[in-house]
């Protein structure tokens, strides 16, 4: 039945094509014969043949009207082409948001389906208009005179061609315009939303820094814009004022080889009244409606699509990818899911972010990766096999899970920390204390050889030794449960970003939305929902990712951190 029903669409689209193109045909006549009318006319009035000269202007009114007629039939048409296209618009916004539950669907739907609707009724008329007016001017000189054509004709050419190339740059430089007004527009709300506390905090001038950086790149995205239209302006005088140009200047030449004044006056016309305006409209519409019409007809094609698509099959797993397939698990026969048909794919090397409410089933998904907990439904693959088919060596030999509550045991502090390690040297032992930032600890507890004694170590304390344990692991993959949300926000930086270049892959259950900031990928776990993207990415398609970035918390963290700097 869909199929069908799209195979009708698209046979009505055709036929309104076709009935609009015919009906463009009558409006060619008064373009083309407007010039060869003026020449007739201007000839017959300098001759004194009045009636004749009136006989010719008479006829370019009657041609006029035809093409009037032609027109109304046109817009008639027009309706038959557009609204369909407006139609398969709102199925596919609907579609998606049904799929995604993204809120962003309505602005999508109330107005950008109507930007591109009534744009592509725009284009259309102009682009048929241009086509009318250069078959109507090139019909209208061949028969005038060949020999001004010769001279109209290549350089408007020209100018029109050269306004096509430039189409490619602005578009790219368009979309940077639009990425560059949304980060701004992100950084600022953020600013806004929290000059209370960057007053009480006293963190104006990391406030100015935070928005300045993406006010310059804004001001340089619309500067390479400004030359762009630069580039356009000059495309629109070689097509458009340098025919007038050249047949102004070889006047006297075509007049003393036959050409008559009328004749002259009628090439002149053809390219005022004809050509100039033909090519000003089409470069206009190209240029600005065009661009805003294929990047907002893309944004919405593009709508819910995340920058790497985990529903992608993929036929052979390489290395420790870990793969989730329809991955589903409850608590229980009869309770309710806590991760429902999750199809998410973490490529080796990765570091994502996992982030979401408490209870959403963060640490869930954090224990079925490491094989802690079996699937309820679909599968969990590691490195293309289920961690409950590897034996305890091999899986150990995988993956390192560090929770939120850290185990240390008593023994001396080498001994906790090269437990997955036990060939470990003291260079390398010092050199993972160093890198992670427990240099302090271990020297206070009293060095490598000292006895740790659990009970006199705070929950950070004991989080810092496991996570140097976790370091030193020769696992290629790191999954540390809110395995920092005990240390203070500089501790927590320093371990991240050092797990960051141990190089493998690392999951991050995050504690803090500074976390997330400082993954490659983020995972929004919403209920049955999930989303997955980069940070600029979710800002724009999820709601909840908006709702835990939406506070100045985080940002006086990496403050606090020393992540960004404020400017001096």
């Amino acid at each position: 039945m869909k199929r069908e029903l799209g195979y009708g669409a698209r046979s009505l689209r055709k036929r309104a094509t076709v009935k609009l193109v015919a009906w463009s045909v009558p409006e060619i006549l008064p373009t083309a014969i407007y010039g060869v009318a003026v020449a007739r006319a201007t000839d017959s009035f300098l001759a004194g043949q009045v009636w004749q000269g009136i006989a010719w202007l008479g006829g370019l009114v009657a041609a006029a009207g035809l093409g009037a007629a032609g027109a109304r039939q046109v817009y008639t048409r027009l309706g038959d082409l557009v609204e369909p296209v407006r139609d398969d618009l709102v199925r596919r916004v609907v579609g998606s948001a049904l799929r995604s539950g993204d809120d962003s669907a309505v602005a999508r739907l109330n107005r950008q389906v109507e930007i591109v609707r009534d744009t592509f009724a725009g284009l259309v008329m102009v682009i048929r208009s241009f086509a009318v007016t250069l078959f109507g001017v090139l019909a209208g000189l061949l028969s005038l005179a060949p020999l001004v054509a010769a001279f109209v004709v290549p350089p408007f050419l020209v100018g029109f061609a050269l306004s096509l190339a430039v189409l490619g740059m602005a578009a790219d430089r368009v979309r940077a315009s639009l990425r560059a007004d949304e980060d701004l527009a992100a950084s600022a709300g953020m600013v806004f939303g929290g000059v209370r506390d960057i007053t009480a905090t006293g963190t104006e001038e990391y406030a100015e820094f935070l928005v300045g950086e993406p006010i310059e790149a804004h001001a340089s995205a619309e500067r390479a814009l400004a030359k762009v239209a630069a580039l356009r302006t000059l495309c629109f005088a070689v097509g458009g004022w340098l025919p007038l140009l050249i047949l102004l200047a070889a006047g006297p030449w075509l007049i003393g080889r036959g050409v008559s004044t009328g004749t002259l006056l009628g090439g002149l016309t053809y390219v005022l009244i004809g050509l100039q305006p033909a090519l000003g409209q089409v470069m206009a519409a190209l240029g600005d409606s065009g661009l805003r019409y294929v990047i907002t007809l893309g944004r919405i094609l593009d709508t819910g699509r995340p920058d790497d698509d985990p529903v992608r099959p993929i036929d052979v797993v390489q290395g420790y990818q870990v793969q989730a397939q329809r991955l589903t698990f409850a608590y229980g026969p009869a309770a309710e899911p806590v991760l429902d048909r999750l199809e998410l794919t973490i490529p080796e090397g990765d570091h994502l972010a996992v982030v979401g409410p408490s209870g959403i089933g963060k640490s869930t998904l954090a224990a079925l990766i490491c094989g802690m907990l079996t699937p309820t439904g679909g599968r969990l693959l590691l490195g293309g096999v289920p961690p409950s088919e590897l034996t305890t060596e091999r899986l150990a030999e995988t993956r390192v899970l560090i929770p939120q509550e850290a185990y240390v045991f008593s023994g001396t502090v080498e001994e906790n920390l090269s437990y997955l390690l036990p060939d470990a040297t003291t260079d390398e032992l010092s050199a993972a204390i160093d890198t992670i930032g427990a240099t302090a600890l271990v020297q206070r507890i009293g060095g490598l050889g000292a006895v740790v004694k659990p009970a006199d170590l705070s929950a950070g304390e004991r989080q810092l030794l496991a996570l140097v344990r976790a370091y030193l692991s020769p696992a290629p993959l790191v999954v540390l449960d809110e395995a920092t949300c005990f240390l203070d926000p500089e501790a927590e930086r320093q371990a991240e970003v050092a797990f960051a270049q141990r190089g493998g892959t690392l999951v991050v259950i995050a504690h803090r939305i500074s976390s997330a900031l400082r993954a490659r990928r983020i995972l929004v776990l919403d209920g049955n929902q999930a989303a997955l993207g980069t940070h600029q990415a979710l800002m724009r398609s999820s709601s909840l990712y908006r709702d835990l970035h939406g506070n100045w918390d985080p940002i006086v963290s990496q403050l606090q951190a020393g992540q960004i700097q404020p400017a001096s």
